[in-house]
């Protein structure tokens, strides 16, 4: 039992970063309503193929013409979502059958199964509510913050004890903890900024528009609830309130740059996590070329999806760390 509920967990893990992955790619070119109702897809559970199927989809829904290539991104992506749903429900359920008897967790499967479940919800929102800013954002976050536990659960499963080596864990764990907080931060702005599609509100790098502090709106950018494209009072969004999207997103990332560079340069100097320091150097790094690559040749599809793997790895890269310190702090505390 213990034994396969390690491989469902290393499994889910790494479908996790898939779904990621493919939700960003099916987000990005513009799929995101291929298939206008959920959770099927013009009233079917795959894309309408015969003449009579595309018939009644028209009938139904006369304002969504059906569009294959988008529907059959948006369905594949549910596809596997929902699978990696089986995948969390079974290794809850793999969990549960052990409580008591083996050493399974079963608080971390439990709050991943009510994550994928509200995660299902925000899905079916994104569709329903046509791509409100804050539900695609919140289905982003809810989706990285699932790759997280899945990650964390992943490394105390399979990874070993790094030896402490003199190494004093409550020296770095806090710097640690925080670089996980400054990197959820950094994500929701590139979530925002995707969602409200201000990835172009400023084409030049490293100034904006010409300027180092263009004109811009905040008040409208980040007004939470309001519809797509529009502000609250139902205003056409404006330049200046996509500019003010894109530029936090920008400083967000110099100060997410250079905290985690400080931070990854600080964990090198312990013998026993060299390894982890690089590893969050070589992510951190990855993301700022992508993103700037982003900016200098106009969002090509390819490169926007690397930018959101980026996150994901340097999630992930953090997480594992975070994970590592722990269990070194665990350890020292039982000494």
């Amino acid at each position: 039992m213990v034994r396969l509920f390690d491989r469902l967990v290393l499994v889910a893990a790494l479908l996790a970063f898939f779904v990621v992955v493919l939700g960003a790619y099916v987000r990005l070119s513009d799929a995101g309503l291929g298939c206008p109702d959920w959770p099927g897809c013009y009233g079917h559970l795959t894309v309408p193929q015969s003449d009579d199927a595309m018939q009644h989809a028209v009938q139904d829904f006369p304002d969504k013409p059906l569009e294959t290539h988008k529907a059959w991104k948006e369905m594949v992506h549910r596809y596997f979502a929902g699978t990696l749903g089986l995948l969390i429900l079974t290794i809850f359920i793999t969990a549960w059958r052990s409580k008591g008897r083996q050493k399974i967790p079963l608080k971390l499967p439990a709050c991943l199964l009510a994550l994928v479940v509200f995660q299902a919800l925000l899905g079916m929102w994104t569709v329903t509510l046509l791509l409100k800013p804050v539900i695609v954002s919140a289905h982003l976050l809810g989706g990285l913050t699932t790759l997280a536990l899945l990650t964390w659960l992943a490394q105390r499963r399979w990874g070993r004890p790094v030896p402490l080596y003199g190494i004093k864990s409550n020296h770095l764990l806090p710097w640690a903890r925080l670089g996980l907080v400054v990197v959820a931060i950094q994500i929701f702005l590139g979530g925002w900024t995707s969602s409200n599609y201000a990835a172009l509100a400023c084409t030049d790098f490293p100034r904006c528009q010409g300027s180092w502090l263009p004109a811009m709106d905040f008040f409208n950018a980040f007004h939470m609830v309001r519809e797509l494209g529009v502000t609250a009072d139902g205003a056409q969004l404006s330049l200046a309130a996509l500019t003010a999207i894109h530029w936090s997103h920008r400083l967000g990332a110099l100060l997410t740059f250079l905290y985690l560079g400080w931070l990854a340069l600080k964990v090198m100097r312990h013998h026993g996590l060299v390894q982890w320091g690089w590893l969050l150097m070589a992510a951190l790094l990855f993301q700022v070329a992508i993103g700037i690559g982003n900016v200098e040749f106009g969002l090509p599809l390819p490169l926007a999806v690397a930018h959101n793997a980026g996150a994901a790895l340097l999630l992930i890269s953090l997480v594992l760390l975070n994970s590592k310190l722990t269990r070194m702090s665990g350890r020292e505390a039982g000494s």
